[in-house]
């Protein structure tokens, strides 16, 4: 087993492993304990008492940030007619409808996400292998397959995550940088606890939020405490 780095373990050292903190609480030390030189992501991770395995218990969705993602995100619109237009301006960084498609194709995939309107998935379905294994290819549920493309483009660019329930019934979403204020990492860690706590689904049995965790990129986890977070929202 590697040993911890340097920095890592004194991180750890301002973290009491066997203790359960508040949020507020947690965001600060998150920003204390941060143990590497980059601006770091700030992720919350959700253990909820769920089985993927039933349709009904996925939890899968997107939200917008409050205080955004603090991460420049690359934005593809395939549309047709006069929203190729509003996607460019509304900040898409490539716009367009066949011509992306062909260029995805031919193995282009410089980009973070996909906006589409619902009058180009049928002509996606030729580069779905290809956008699908790496959660690109647009969906309704998450608000990239959509007629106001405008909108959909601003929501991306302003910090709009996508989340799902892994196997172990985990999920994970960045709430920012450690580089971001307490009170903006405050505000997207509410926007996210409350996006969770109202996924619940009613075929759920028992404990929902089962542990949470919030840590940063190279740092050491920090235990939430799931009553208050659920009474929070």
């Amino acid at each position: 087993m590697q040993k911890p780095g340097k920095r890592y373990a004194e991180a750890a050292k301002k973290i009491d492993r066997t203790k359960v903190y508040s949020s507020d609480e947690a965001i600060k030390l998150a920003k204390e304990a941060k143990s590497a030189k980059f601006d770091e992501t700030v992720d919350l991770a959700f253990r909820l008492g769920v089985d993927p395995r039933h349709a009904d218990q996925m939890i899968r969705g997107a939200l917008a940030l409050p205080s955004g993602t603090g991460k420049s995100v690359t934005v593809v619109a395939i549309t047709s007619g006069s929203k190729v237009d509003e996607a460019t301006a509304a900040g898409a960084d490539f716009a367009g409808g066949d011509d992306i498609i062909t260029k995805i194709a031919g193995g282009w995939l410089d980009f973070d996400r996909v906006i589409a309107s619902p009058d180009m998935m049928s002509k996606l379905g030729k580069v779905a292998r290809l956008l699908g294994p790496r959660g690109l290819m647009p969906n309704p549920k998450l608000g990239t397959v959509t007629t106001d493309i405008a909108g959909a483009v601003k929501e991306q660019k302003a910090g709009k995550v996508e989340y799902r329930t892994e196997k172990t019934g985990i999920v994970h979403i960045p709430i920012g940088k450690s580089s971001f204020t307490v009170e903006q990492l405050k505000a997207n860690y509410a926007a996210v606890l409350t996006a969770i706590v109202k996924a619940k689904p009613a075929s759920a049995k028992g404990t929902y939020i089962k542990s949470l965790t919030l840590s940063t990129t190279m740092g050491p986890g920090i235990k939430i405490d799931t009553v208050e977070a659920f009474n929070a929202v």
